[in-house]
């Protein structure tokens, strides 16, 4: 805590500036400071601040102020009553920036070396915020401490230019001495630093023509000669002495080089560079945040660019390593380089700092303040005036000081792929890198394309020229999680070394929930997800999701979506492995697969309501499950999400959780389906029934044959599809179930359809229908018969097609199974379509069109939009159709769907 005279009256605390309302406040304030540690009587006080006329009150008003002034300090016994009055003890070495000012100049005027002594007057000089006392000016009782202190500021700017002049810096000080020649018109101490800086810069004229000037000033205002001293130097200007030139040259003012080794081999960034590049500015302070996961090339980014701008900066460069450093012994190093005398360094850290910066004042510096903890660390590192850029490297989010001092934020990523073969083969040499791609692909993608790794794996090579880079690929294949294989030989290139630097920051609950992170089977999670994970309530799971992101050890790579790459995922499932119990880490294993299971059979449900529930166990305690509570919100998270649960299932299986496992690949069937991702949906399902199998769940065997059957029949597999519907069929009957064995028909009436075997499909889905019927179930009844009734269509018996069709679609409406209904449109259509009505056809493709379109069944849409462009063009409107085949082919192409060639085959037909 400190209170402050040099300007404006208020007390500085935490580094940031309090300010005292009230005149009569601020002068009792300002009249205790000034006699710091010592008491000063009440009659003294009210003296200071009413005058030879204080009102009759004035004592107790005193008081109050006095009360005030203990709650801005915050310390009651910072001001004490003391008789006759009160004493104001801060402690510390400088209870206030007058104090502070004047030990530094005492310090300077003891320094041998100019130097240091012009380093120590430019500190205390740079406490001065204005007049002294400034809003006090006009009190009568402080207006002598204020002459006296302004008489200070005077002398410590002489004796610096005297100290600057000692230097060789006479053609720097001339702008400051011009101005105190104006501001100081009768001062003769002042005039003469000014002839002696003009007479060395070559200017003997103007050095005369300064002290003709003061002559006539002094004449006119006082009726004085000037002195003998400053006589005697406009003699020795006349006679150009020598005796003025510097005794010996001084040396220049320190010019530090500071910045490290530039990488080898450095590449990409390019828009970084260039958005560096475009920053510089010598009319203002730039300071650049560089911030990014472990590992992924801050530092090398902010030494590269810094070889290439050094010469913007021409009194320096400085770098700091601030890993495990105070900023009071990163500004002594910086000090020392800027050519302080260690002697002269003031043991006051705030005094170091206000000392920086100003050696700094007006000098063209770069800065890297490199592995900086927090913004709190950075800020007394800061110069104070324009010309210089600051280079801070973190791996935090460097969030206050963007917000506060205004720095540039870059958030540094992981390399492109493009990047990171240039990289390999800046290191490697292009020809090996061209003759192996298969190997330095997967040498990009072990490394996960993040630039240490990259590095390390590429010194490797380097050191075995005679080996294919192959066997690197082999080595990080083979390595545990990919780790192993990238230590570089110290701790600056061990991949494990450098991410534990990030890790070993963080607080317990953060470096917990970082660990079990790496249990999640990835390649994201949601805060819902991490929280059950955790089993931690959503919000302090979202607080510790906020930590590891400012960590960077994570990423939010969409609103409310975690990841991070997999070499920090292989070394956070390391941590767990190390220091979380067994059980611990299957119970949290457990419950994020009861989120997704819980979650995806609820979004199932809703896509798809006429889907079975296959009902999961009771979440565990600690899980959280996100309501989904519309289709279209449950289709969005599937397609947020089918990727996670697709892992979700290959872990669960891997791991010995096949209940979960079989459960989640049954989650995916409806959407995989509609969006046409038809080998996702048998290599979950193949999964599923390799879970089943263990587990010997027969109802569920049954329901995956089925769900593959009719899924490879789709892909045109149609020899195993039937392997898989029969098994389905075998096990159903074992079951006595007639829903599950009417559907198992009408996969096969399906199958069959596709085969163009229409009248034994046809069969089938009679079949289908007549169990239905006798089981009650009116949902399936009615999508068998819409089935039924398109067979009757491509049997070409158009009008008893349209009929069992319009039979089916009143059921599918009144259970509202609207997936049926659009399918069913369809149906009617085409019948439309081949009896020649071309208007009924094409309102039933549209309807069609509309339900698929908001149920999210992209595959089907695709291929309705097929059939419309087909009545399109019979109906003499080849445009449109046109229009509608291209919409086709871009949905189905996108799909990798079969049914893309049909659309391709109208487009080039016509």
């Amino acid at each position: 805590m400190q209170v402050r005279l040099l300007g404006p009256v208020d007390v500085a605390i935490g580094g940031g500036a309090v300010e005292v309302s009230g005149l009569r406040r601020k002068a009792v304030l300002a009249a205790l400071a000034v006699a710091h540690g010592e008491v000063v009587s009440t009659d003294r006080l009210i003296d200071v601040v009413w005058g030879a006329d204080p009102p009759a009150t004035a004592l107790n008003t005193l008081q109050r102020h006095v009360s005030h002034l203990r709650q801005v300090l915050g310390d009651r016994d910072a001001i004490r009553a003391r008789p006759p009055g009160y004493v104001l003890d801060l402690g510390g070495a400088d209870p206030t920036d007058a104090a502070q000012a004047e030990r530094l100049i005492a310090e300077a005027e003891r320094a041998a070396d100019p130097a240091g002594r012009a380093g120590l007057l430019r500190a205390a000089l740079a406490l001065w915020r204005g007049r002294s006392l400034d809003d006090l000016a006009g009190l009568a009782g402080l207006d002598a401490e204020a002459e006296r202190l302004d008489n200070l500021w005077i002398g410590a700017q002489t004796a610096l230019v005297d100290a600057r002049l000692l230097l060789g810096e006479h053609a720097q000080v001339l702008p400051d001495l011009e101005r105190l020649a104006r501001d100081h018109r009768l001062d003769e101490r002042v005039h003469g630093q000014l002839m002696l800086a003009q007479y060395r810069s070559g200017r003997p004229a103007d050095a005369l023509a300064t002290y003709r000037r003061l002559r006539r000033a002094l004449a006119a205002d006082l009726g004085l000669d000037p002195g003998q001293a400053l006589r005697d130097l406009e003699a020795a200007v006349l006679r150009q002495d020598p005796a003025l030139d510097l005794a010996a040259p001084r040396p220049a003012a320190a010019v530090p080089a500071q910045i490290p080794l530039a990488v080898r081999g450095f590449t990409g960034r390019d828009a970084e560079l260039a958005r560096l590049d475009a920053l510089l500015d010598p009319a203002a302070l730039v300071v650049c945040a560089v911030t990014g996961p472990p590992g992924v090339g801050k530092t090398s980014l902010a030494v590269h660019w810094a070889h290439g701008a050094a010469r913007q900066f021409p009194d320096g460069q400085l770098y700091v390593n601030l890993r495990d450093q105070e900023p009071a012994d990163a500004l002594r190093g910086f000090l020392g380089a800027l050519g302080v005398a260690a002697d002269a360094l003031p043991p006051d850290p705030q005094a170091l700092a206000t000392l920086y910066r100003s050696i700094l004042a007006g000098r063209r510096v770069l800065l890297i303040l490199d592995n900086a903890r927090d913004a709190e660390q950075v800020r007394p590192l800061l110069p104070g005036t324009a010309g210089c850029l600051v280079l801070v490297t973190a791996r935090q989010q460097l969030t206050p000081l963007v917000a506060a001092e205004g720095a540039h934020p870059f958030a540094l990523d992981l390399l492109t792929g493009g990047e990171a073969r240039d990289l390999l083969a800046r290191r490697l040499g292009a020809e090996r890198v061209a003759a192996e791609p298969g190997a330095v692909e997967e040498i990009i993608a072990r490394c996960a394309r993040l630039p240490l790794a990259l590095a390390i794996a590429a010194a490797h090579a380097a050191t075995r020229p005679g080996s294919p880079l192959s066997v690197q690929a082999a080595q990080l294949r083979d390595a545990a999680g990919g780790l192993d294989a990238l230590d570089g030989g110290d701790p600056a290139t061990d991949v494990r070394t450098v991410f534990s630097w990030s890790y070993r920051a963080l607080d317990d609950a953060a470096a917990r929930l970082f660990r079990l992170l790496g249990l999640h089977p990835g390649p994201d999670l949601t805060a819902p997800g991490a929280a059950s994970l955790a089993g931690l309530p959503l919000p302090r799971a979202r607080m510790l999701l906020r930590r590891l992101v400012e960590a960077n050890l994570l990423t939010e790579h969409a609103p409310g979506r975690y990841a991070f790459h997999d070499l920090l995922r292989s070394y956070a499932a390391e941590r767990a492995l190390a220091t979380d119990a067994a059980d611990e880490r299957r119970e949290a294993a457990h419950r994020v697969l009861d989120h997704h299971l819980h979650t995806a059979h609820a979004a199932a449900l809703l896509i798809d309501p006429a889907r079975r529930p296959v009902e999961p166990a009771p979440p565990r305690p600690g899980v959280t499950i996100p309501r989904l509570d519309t289709p279209d919100r449950a289709l969005d998270w599937f397609a947020a999400n089918h990727r996670v649960l697709t892992a979700a299932v290959q872990r669960a299986t891997d791991d010995g959780f096949d209940a979960h496992a079989w459960r989640l690949a049954w989650t995916l069937t409806t959407y995989f389906d509609w969006q046409g991702r038809f080998d996702d949906l048998v290599a979950t399902q193949l999964a599923a029934l390799d879970a089943l199998r263990r587990l010997d769940e027969v109802p569920g065997r049954a329901h995956v044959h089925r769900d593959l059957g009719r899924t490879l029949a789709r892909l045109g597999r149609h020899e195993e599809a039937e392997a898989h519907l029969r098994q389905a069929l075998e096990l159903y009957e074992r079951l006595g179930d007639q829903v599950g064995m009417g559907r198992v028909h009408h996969s096969v009436g399906w199958m069959l359809m596709q085969q163009g075997r229409h009248r034994e499909a046809l069969a089938q889905a009679e079949r289908a229908v007549e169990r239905f019927r006798a089981a009650g179930d009116l949902l399936w009844h009615a999508r068998t018969l819409g089935a039924a009734g398109w067979l009757h269509a491509q049997l070409g018996d158009h009008a008893h097609s349209l009929e069992v069709c319009l039979e089916a679609l009143a059921l599918q409406q009144k259970v509202g199974d609207r997936h049926a209904e659009a399918g069913n449109w369809d149906s009617i259509a085409f019948a439309h379509h081949r009896l020649g009505d071309f208007e009924a056809a094409r309102h039933g493709y549209e309807e069609a069109i509309r339900l698929f379109d908001e149920l999210g069944d992209r595959a089907s849409l695709g291929e309705v939009l097929v059939h419309l462009g087909d009545t399109r063009a019979a109906s003499g409107d080849p445009g449109a159709a046109r229009a509608d085949w291209r919409r086709a082919l871009e949905l189905l192409e996108g799909l990798g769907h079969p049914a893309a060639a049909e659309a391709r085959e109208r487009l080039s037909a016509r």
